[in-house]
């Protein structure tokens, strides 16, 4: 199982590279980097090189972040790779909340984090496809 951190900026020029500014500072690896807006402010969630020190890098600086338990998975880097696995985890019942893309290093190998309240038997499902799970070690 891997872990996010998600946080809240303010919606305005500048406060992106500023939080990105904050990680390099503290020479903080980013490995995955999802932002979306929320009208006055965005969510960011990433996934980095070293979680607890990013929450207190983070929370000194003044922003307000979580953890987060999500899965992140590696596929064949292939079109129509997730069709067969979003596919059989809606078939199982399990509900998505989010996924976005992990950085990834290793050739024709896509990764993802999958966010949903239920991991257990997402992972089963997962396990059952032969999909590799990452641990925060592996990504």
């Amino acid at each position: 199982m891997a872990q996010q951190i998600t946080t809240f900026i303010a919606n305005k020029p500048g406060t992106l590279a500023e939080f990105c500014r904050i990680l390099k500072m503290h020479d903080i690896d980013m490995r995955a980097m999802n932002v979306s807006d929320a009208m006055d402010f965005g969510i960011v969630r990433v996934v980095v090189s070293d979680t607890d020190e990013t929450i207190r890098v983070l929370r000194d600086s003044g922003y307000v972040c979580q953890r987060e338990d999500v899965l992140a998975i590696e596929v064949e880097d292939q079109p129509g790779a997730l069709v067969g696995l979003y596919t059989a985890l809606g078939e199982a019942g399990v509900n998505l909340d989010y996924t976005y893309a992990l950085f990834s290093g290793k050739e024709n190998k896509a990764a993802f984090v999958i966010k949903t309240t239920d991991r257990t038997h997402a992972m089963e499902t997962l396990e059952k496809l032969g999909v590799k799970l990452l641990s925060d070690d592996e990504l």
